[in-house]
């Protein structure tokens, strides 16, 4: 079955799925395509966060402050009044702390840089982080409130979103693999441009493919004559079973932000705990590059169990239900690829948000369609550029 649309987007997680619905939601003829189904990679791996906290000053963090609200204005789109969405949108606040006065003082200096650009930074003491947090450890001297972060159920948003895509006119077309990218030769530019997809279903003709799968951008932007140096780092996520309110917001250790901004392939972990509207504890992070080896790696998660119950110690007494893991698209400068490809006209990049995809997704899509149709971008995308790495090996 042979058919055309005004855009194709491959990749079905929450970075897809929103940047579909608002492809549709700008009079654009959309088929999402994966070779699985909604939220079968990353997404369904994810916490769900919504964070401004770990977020140095930047583009990212530019980018993030929009795509906060943008997840809200979402929920009011896709939830038929439900301000939550109905997938446990929460405003929920994060506390980020620190267990040595050196790590406290690093924390305050990036909380007021944070605050000088309008992020929500307030700095508490031991006695106010106790009324924040009545459970966690005595022994912290002080940390950062940050009000405006949040937290979602990633897999029944992007459920959600999807459901919406397809009542506003969107295609999805599941279980349905990328067999080639079409292309022809652009004589003028040297350049190559978009003609369409073939799939094991059909082929789609169209002038617009957005690479939306995340881990594996890199296959999709070789498959149309491209490149992109996307690589997995791997996650592990412990949860416990259903517990009384212990936790009342996400909770997690300053080494977390010092984590994400580093490169380094060998494990790192650090304390980031939260409760769940379902009453569950969902206990992070660690990262590793490792390629795509999905073993269960039993000392890593009795690390992360003891780095969760040195915050909390009343998590000592709560049984985990189960442990799984997850890949983020790692990009080596840490920044999304949100853009045109640097040779391949038609071929645009949604990809290697790392850890941040579901955060970002909101202000990520925003910004594709801004471009696409050659409106004035909210923000300055080109640091995103796909352009930056140059010819990728």
């Amino acid at each position: 079955m042979n058919s055309t649309a005004d855009a194709v987007v491959i990749g079905a997680g929450i970075v897809g799925v929103t940047t579909a619905l608002a492809l549709v939601n700008a009079g654009f003829k959309v088929v999402v395509v994966d070779r699985g189904n909604v939220a079968n990679g990353t997404t369904g791996a994810g916490e769900g966060n919504i964070l401004v906290s770990d977020k140095e000053l930047g583009p990212e963090l530019d980018l993030a402050k929009r795509s906060r609200d943008g997840w809200f204005e979402l929920a009011l789109d896709v939830g038929d009044g439900d301000e939550s969405g109905g997938f446990e949108l929460e405003a929920k606040g994060g506390v980020v702390v620190s267990r040595s006065e050196d790590g406290v003082r690093a924390l305050l200096n990036l909380a007021q840089q944070q605050g000088n650009v309008g992020i929500d930074t307030r700095i508490v003491s031991t006695s106010e982080l106790l009324e924040l947090e009545p459970n966690i450890s005595k022994e912290i001297p002080g940390g950062v409130w940050y009000p405006q972060d949040a937290q979602c159920q990633p897999m029944l948003a992007a459920a959600i979103i999807m459901r919406m895509f397809r009542s506003r006119g969107g295609e999805f077309l599941c279980d349905t693999v990328v067999r080639k990218i079409n292309t022809r030769s652009i004589e003028s530019d040297g350049c190559l441009s978009i003609t369409g997809i073939e799939t094991d279903r059909g082929d789609i003709s169209t002038p617009l493919v957005i690479n939306a799968t995340g881990t594996w951008a890199g296959e999709i932007a070789e498959m149309a004559g491209s490149s992109l140096p996307i690589a997995p780092r791997r996650g592990f996520i412990l949860v416990s079973v259903p517990a009384p309110h212990l936790i009342n917001h996400k909770v997690y250790d300053a080494d977390y932000v010092a984590n994400v901004a580093s490169g380094a392939a060998e494990l790192q972990s650090s304390a980031v705990v939260e409760g769940t509207s379902s009453g569950t504890i969902l206990i992070g992070a660690s990262r590793e590059r490792v390629g795509f080896k999905s073993d269960l790696d039993v000392a890593i998660l009795r690390k992360l169990a003891a780095q969760a119950i040195q915050l909390f110690p009343i998590l000592a007494k709560v049984q985990l239900l189960r442990a799984y893991s997850g890949f983020r698209p790692f990009a080596p400068d840490h920044l999304p690829v949100i853009g045109e490809d640097a040779t391949v006209k038609g071929l645009w990049h949604n990809a290697g948000h790392e850890g941040a995809g579901i955060g970002l997704s909101p202000a990520s899509a925003q910004l594709i369609v801004e471009m696409v149709t050659r409106q004035k971008t909210f923000m300055n995308p080109s640091a995103f550029s796909p352009g930056r790495f140059g010819k990728y090996e």
